[in-house]
């Protein structure tokens, strides 16, 4: 690696929790906004970010929920799993929302988007996840060293299985399209609850690892 990743905790539901997660220096803190995951956000906590970026996760919701959404919660980003088209994610664009379009990576690396797919155009970042049923949170990895044959030029999120005892096997990616992690499951007290010392202890240990390579 040569430059910082950037750090995304997705999956938050409480306040203090996600006061103490941001006070480590985390980039982006993404809320779930769908039903049926177990880190739904049913309500605004009594703490939203201040200085990380507050993003939105969705599966196919309508235009007109996530622009509420985006007003009750103070979003800046959409993350979206579903299957929405890029002529969408430009309209989420022309809001003023920066657009982050999942993927789900299958375990040999196929669902990789495609130079004519029409996402590069209309996305921001993108962020590839493990391919499954309830749309992320699995904790299972795919095969991350298929990310060397990905060629466009949009940068991408990490996510699917990022733990603890990632930070080597992320050291090893390369591409220079990869800009930072999602964490999730595998930082978890219980579902919507981060640890925050193990949360701590990685990004120490992945700022550390990149210190040593940029010297």
């Amino acid at each position: 690696m040569t430059d910082r990743k950037l750090i995304k905790v997705c999956g938050m539901t409480e306040g203090e929790n996600i006061r103490a997660v941001e006070a480590l220096g985390v980039d982006l803190i993404g809320f779930i906004f769908y039903p049926r995951s177990p880190r739904f956000a049913r309500s605004v906590p009594s703490y939203l970010p201040e200085r990380a970026g507050r993003v939105g996760v969705f599966v196919d919701s309508g235009y007109d929920e996530i622009m509420l959404l985006r007003d009750e919660f103070g979003l800046e980003y959409a993350q979206l799993h579903g299957a929405e088209p890029p002529e969408f994610c430009e309209r989420l664009r022309r809001a003023g929302l920066r657009v982050i379009k999942a993927f789900g990576i299958g375990p040999a690396g196929d669902g990789l988007p495609a130079a004519d797919s029409g996402y590069a155009e209309a996305c921001d970042l993108y962020l590839f996840d493990t391919r499954s049923a309830g749309y992320g949170g699995s904790g299972r990895a795919f095969e991350w060293e298929a990310l060397r044959h990905y060629s466009e030029r949009v940068p991408f999120f990490l996510s699917g299985g990022v733990g603890p005892d990632s930070v080597i096997s992320i050291e090893h990616i390369e591409n220079d399209m990869f800009v930072g992690v999602d964490l999730n499951s595998r930082f978890e007290l219980s579902p919507g609850v981060k640890d925050v010392a193990s949360l701590a202890a990685f990004i120490e240990s992945l700022t550390y690892r990149n210190t040593l390579d940029n010297k």
